[in-house]
């Protein structure tokens, strides 16, 4: 099974939106995560954590851009990547989602995978374990 199997299809919040719009957008569409954008190409991301670390925590208005506290280095796989390498490679770097690009060559966004989608397309007892170990550390 490829990433493009099960990932789900991204909102795309222009990298110009403010705090407050990224956090309405999470609330209206119950989410704690969003790519932020130029076109399809990834800007940065915001999650619901960066808003109450970075922005209640420094005092940042909710006018202010959501570039202004997001977290501008991406993690990211391939549509075409296998699900145990994708799950290794969140182990490794202790997350719970990553981007999903087209291809190395245009590198365009077109999904999110996270760890609840692997987990509801498993059928095999490692890769099941492999889900949990990585569910345990992560941030």
């Amino acid at each position: 099974m490829q990433v493009k199997d099960i990932m789900t299809t991204p909102q795309y919040l222009k990298d110009n939106v403010t705090i407050r719009e990224a956090a309405l957008t999470m609330r209206n569409n119950g989410t704690g995560f969003e790519p932020l954008t130029n076109a399809k190409k990834v800007t940065g991301v915001i999650t619901d954590r960066d808003i109450a670390v970075r922005a209640v925590a420094e005092s940042k208005s909710p006018d202010d851009k959501a570039s202004s506290i997001a977290t501008e280095r991406v993690l990211y796989t391939y549509q075409d990547e296998g699900i145990e390498t994708v799950v290794q490679n969140m182990v490794e770097q202790q997350v719970q989602r990553l981007l999903v690009l087209n291809d190395r060559e245009n590198k365009d966004l077109v999904g999110i995978v996270t760890l609840g989608d692997i987990a509801n397309h498993c059928d095999d007892p490692k890769l099941a374990q492999k889900i949990v170990n990585a569910s345990r550390t992560y941030h």
